[in-house]
């Protein structure tokens, strides 16, 4: 597989994402791998950044993209009009990760994980594309996805953050 192995972390909001993403992130960094994120911020408008510090001044001052460094720490703030997943991938890919986990952006069709909080979730099982594995917090849900083609695992279940695992560690 050609490096860095992309998989998406997929649902609607507090179903469980980041903590999967924390998980695997924990997981693949113990077994030696190098991990990136790229997080889409769902709640409308521009993510927080850290208020009268100088890299936020200079974005408010027109920069485009302000680089902060110190003790081995790189903090990036850029702003232009829209960003693609392309574009934030091309600049994740620079820190050459073994593995770049997506927390979002639903409809793009990297192989991904689907966590679904309840039965209004289950279109997402429908809708979306290259699903490799289903999470869900509702056990009546687990009679909805009888016909699933793929791996199906209760959030809780250990054996779904192993299946996740062993899928990754075999592409890279």
């Amino acid at each position: 597989m050609v490096k860095p192995m992309l998989f998406q972390i997929v649902g609607y909001q507090n179903s469980g994402k980041t903590t999967l993403s924390l998980t695997l992130i924990k997981r693949l960094t113990a077994a030696g791998l190098k991990v990136a994120t790229v997080k889409h911020h769902g709640h409308g408008g521009k993510p927080d950044i850290a208020k009268e510090k100088d890299s936020e001044r200079h974005i408010g001052a027109g920069a485009v993209v302000s680089i902060v460094e110190g003790g081995g720490r790189l903090v990036v703030h850029a702003e232009k009009e829209q960003w693609s997943l392309a574009e934030e991938i091309n600049v994740v890919s620079s820190f050459q990760a073994d593995v770049i986990l997506i927390e979002g952006y639903k409809r793009e069709s990297y192989p991904k994980a689907v966590i679904l909080r309840n039965e209004a979730d289950i279109e997402l099982v429908k809708d979306l594309a290259n699903i490799q594995v289903v999470f869900y917090r509702d056990p009546i849900v687990v009679n909805l996805l009888k016909d699933c083609p793929c791996p199906v695992f209760q959030m809780e279940d250990h054996r779904g953050i192993v299946w996740v695992l062993e899928y990754l560690l075999d592409q890279v």
